[in-house]
């Protein structure tokens, strides 16, 4: 029955509404989620794209790198087989310093400056990541405003993931993608996180070391142990009412560096002031690493020291791998964690709990 009729001229007349939702738009059936496919990847593809220069592709290979997936593991080795002969074409510098030393303004104001110069710069940032959640904040790439526009820079940050010594378990591979993508020069900026940063000396041909002024004492600002792996000295932020005593604490520097056995054999090191801010010292910067490099290569000791890092890469993936296989066993977890649960009620010491797990093994074999 019609709850109008005969209504038409009333208060109480009721108009037809809009058939449909709340919002008042029209839908039709909803459709079912369908999981997407995974999009299938061709490794020698990829390979070609990275070597044309594209970043799209080059961030797609990093992420193959970086990815802890065993599918990707393998792709990615096929994909690093494939560049291997296109890579070691670059300068490798690894930037470290303490926290607010300005490693990323210095580094945005270096690359832009190498970029300008017709070079192609590589960035490759590594941020810490959390203890508790295991993330990080990965903000380099936000900071480098200027650096990411050049059509001649790549900007890649990625977490350290636990690592130590400021870099990602795949720096060095990452780097070699950036060569073979045509990168001339390749910059590691590291945690900064102080001593603890000496990983990266054994990945880099030139290392520089960022330091402030005003920060108490200077010359303990940077224990001898990190000094003696620097082949130069940056005294940063020397802009300002700074100046002067960024060129006194150079004076300093360059005295202690005297004394100090020279990082890379045939070089001295040095130090130099610079402001990031204000563009001056910039261009002081890449003439020193241009003449380390004259004087290295004719010494012979550039390619000797790729050499032994590649040796070092090698045997340090042998510990890695040691390491995975022992804990993936689940026969030797539960070992472990019933050893655990023994020195904890006090039953054994921790010395006693990792000979016991070492005999037993032995027993097994």
């Amino acid at each position: 029955m019609d709850k109008n009729k005969g209504m038409e001229e009333s208060a109480l007349f009721v108009m037809d509404g809009v058939e449909a939702t709340h919002d008042g738009m029209q839908y039709g059936t909803p459709k079912k989620f369908r999981k997407k496919k995974a999009d299938t990847l061709n490794v020698g593809e990829l390979a070609q794209q990275v070597r044309a220069g594209s970043r799209t592709h080059l961030s797609k290979a990093i992420t193959l790198i970086e990815s802890s997936n065993a599918t990707h593991k393998v792709q990615a080795q096929e994909l690093l087989q494939e560049l291997l002969p296109h890579t070691g074409n670059s300068i490798r510098i690894g930037i470290t310093g303490v926290p607010g030393a300005g490693k990323s303004s210095f580094i945005e104001a270096f690359g832009t400056m190498l970029c300008d110069m017709g070079k192609r710069v590589a960035v490759l940032a590594i941020d810490p990541s959390s203890s508790l959640s295991g993330g990080s904040i990965l903000g380099d790439k936000t900071r480098m405003e200027e650096l990411v526009k050049k059509p001649s820079a790549f900007v890649r940050p990625s977490p350290s993931a636990g690592t130590l010594g400021g870099v990602h378990k795949k720096t060095r591979e990452t780097m070699l993608v950036c060569e073979a993508a045509g990168y001339d020069v390749i910059l590691i900026e590291t945690v900064g996180v102080g001593q603890s940063e000496t990983y990266v000396r054994g990945m880099v041909d030139f290392f520089l070391l960022l330091v402030l002024t005003g920060a108490g004492d200077e010359l303990q600002g940077m224990k001898k142990g990190i000094m003696e792996l620097a082949d130069a000295i940056v005294v940063h932020k020397a802009d300002g009412d700074n100046v002067r005593l960024a060129k006194k604490t150079v004076a300093e520097y360059k005295q202690i560096l005297h004394f100090l056995q020279p990082a890379t054999p045939g070089w001295m090191s040095t130090a130099m002031p610079v402001s990031s801010l204000e563009n001056r010292g910039l261009d002081k910067v890449w003439e020193t690493i241009g003449e380390f490099k004259q004087i290295v290569e004719a010494n012979h000791y550039w390619a000797t020291r790729r050499q032994q890092q590649t040796k070092e890469w090698f045997q340090s993936m042998i510990t890695d791998h040691l390491i995975d296989l022992f804990y993936g066993n689940p026969q030797r977890k539960a070992q472990v964690q019933q050893l655990e649960r023994q020195i904890l009620s006090g039953q054994l010491t921790v010395t006693q709990g990792v000979d016991r797990l070492f005999s037993e093994e032995q027993e097994d074999k």
